[in-house]
């Protein structure tokens, strides 16, 4: 077979190393037909051609990367790429190491081909590794066969749901999305003291989960210790920024398939339609174009109002690009001025969507650390992210209006990287890019009424639906007015959310003991802890 017992050596390390899930069928087919001979000389030019076809083929579908239509509908969003973003993602992928192991692998391959017949090998270990793979399945599925038995006296009966998950994977997310169908969250009118009024400020934040700053040492920014309740379970849902703004603008309904995010939602579960009704003013606000994926329009549309509009930031100082080299403003700059004009405009409540990219991959710095890539750079624009939300909160307090500020993130950063993911690919929607942190800030109390002790801390699974729950009991009962239950009986009984994350093709649903994915091939396969 030549080199292409490269491939299938190359092959076997892999799936040894737990990165590729081998079809032995397939891939002793493909071997045996590249053994056949072939005397012509234009047979043999097609049947390497087709041969290279057919491995590339072979080990993407190993691979457990996306579906390849899925691959090719995203290749023209990489000519908006910056280069030196596409090279940073190059380096990624292949590192100087795996160069250089690659090159020593060639030359060891050409020193051990002159005394032994490299292919025979080859082909015993395609044969001798899946009976191997095989017989180990069987030996442990017979040894869980006799646990089971062995544990029939046991006085917990085997039907007793565990966790409130119950039957196969396909029972429980089809179980999952009935129930997410029927739910709810309703808004009653907002008090008409005016001195308990408060205005909403939502900031959506891409790119940052617990797992990120994890990563960058910020789990514990003095910022969270502000907010006066913190959601350490809370599932985005999504991946990716445009499902995340549809997620969190329906945030008062449940969960939604990925699929019919793309259709109209009824009015009931437009967050900001519903603030209106109880007596906002919806705003929506960006440091960024929107014009990527046409994140705009999508803002505009799920906001779920005619006439809201997204002004631009004209005259703000540009502080990074964007991987796609557009401009990007500073949060408080953006912030800072529209709240400044809404102070002087006066008039009702406020309610506005705010949606910052500055976390995202691929954005580059200015100055001393234009060198930097976008991973290495992450913990600076952390810090300066979590900064301006600090001055956001003290720029409130000062004016002496009342707000709750809400700090929600669209998805993780995936700075970690994983199986089948390297840093920065968001494909597969696992807990380390969906379980976000979130934080809510009531600013404008009377002295005396702040929370002490910490913030409330809701560790329950939750998602959008509890956070929408929240907002709703804080504007149905303000806790401005005088006589206010306190802080952390608006928290009580909020709706839990198993965590289930989605994108196209893909679902991610979590179990006891780690999580379990849902292929675009529709099967399910276990995930890490």
């Amino acid at each position: 077979m030549g080199l292409w017992n490269l491939y299938f050596l190359a092959k076997l390390y892999l799936f040894s190393a737990g990165k590729l899930t081998a079809d032995w069928v397939l891939n002793i087919l493909f071997a045996f037909a590249l053994l056949i001979p072939v005397k012509q000389r234009w047979l043999r030019i097609v049947r390497n051609v087709l041969a290279i076809v057919a491995g590339i083929a072979l080990v993407y579908h190993e691979s457990g990367m996306p579906p390849i239509e899925r691959a090719i509908s995203q290749i023209p969003v990489l000519f908006t790429f910056q280069a030196s973003y596409m090279l940073e993602l190059i380096g990624r992928v292949v590192s100087l190491s795996m160069v250089v192991s690659a090159a020593l692998a060639l030359l060891l391959y050409f020193l051990i081909n002159r005394w032994i017949r490299v292919t025979t090998l080859v082909l015993i270990a395609l044969i001798a590794v899946p009976l191997w793979q095989g017989a180990g399945t069987l030996i442990a599925n017979a040894t869980t066969a006799l646990a089971q038995n062995g544990d029939q006296g046991d006085n917990t009966s085997s039907n007793e749901p565990r966790n409130d998950q119950v039957g196969d994977y396909d029972q429980q997310l089809a179980a999952f999305r009935s129930n997410e169908e029927g739910r709810h969250v309703n808004f009653t009118p907002l008090t008409s003291d005016a001195s308990a009024q408060f205005d909403i400020i939502v900031v959506h934040i891409c790119s940052l989960s617990w797992d990120d700053m994890d990563v960058v040492k910020m789990r514990n920014n003095p910022l969270f210790s502000r907010f006066d309740y913190i959601f350490t379970n809370f599932s985005s849902g999504a991946s990716y920024s445009g499902p995340a703004a549809i997620r969190v603008l329906r945030a008062t309904c449940g969960q939604e398939p990925h699929k019919a995010l793309y259709d109209p939602a009824p009015p009931e579960c437009h967050l900001f339609a519903q603030l209106a009704q109880a007596g906002y003013t919806p705003n929506a606000l960006l440091n960024h174009n929107g014009r990527f994926d046409d994140f705009r329009g999508t803002v505009l549309k799920e906001i779920g109002l005619p006439g809201v509009t997204i002004p631009p930031n004209d005259g703000l100082p540009v502080v990074m690009k964007e991987f796609d080299g557009s401009p990007l403003v500073g949060d408080y700059d953006v912030l800072s001025r529209w709240y400044k004009q809404r102070v002087a405009a006066g008039g009702g409540p406020v309610a506005l969507y705010y949606n910052t990219v500055t976390m995202h991959d691929g954005n580059r710095l200015p100055g001393a650390n234009a060198n930097l890539t976008s991973l290495r750079s992450y913990p600076i624009r952390l810090q300066s992210l979590l900064g301006d939300v600090d001055k956001l909160i003290d720029l409130v307090a000062q004016s002496g209006r009342k707000a709750v500020i809400v700090f929600v993130p669209e998805h993780g950063a995936a700075l970690r990287g994983e199986d089948n993911q390297i840093a920065g690919m968001r494909e597969i929607p696992t807990p380390n890019i969906v379980h976000v942190p979130v934080g809510v800030k009531v600013v404008g109390l009377r002295a005396g009424t702040e929370r002490a002790g910490g913030p409330v801390t809701v560790d329950t699974p939750t998602s959008y639906l509890a956070l929408a729950q929240l907002l709703s009991n804080l504007v149905a009962s303000s806790p401005f007015l005088p006589g206010a239950q306190p802080l952390a009986q608006y928290a009580t009984n909020l709706p839990q959310t198993r965590m289930v994350g989605e994108n196209e093709g893909t679902v991610m649903m979590t179990t006891p003991t780690g999580y379990v994915i849902h292929t675009p091939d529709g099967v399910w396969v276990q995930g890490g802890k």
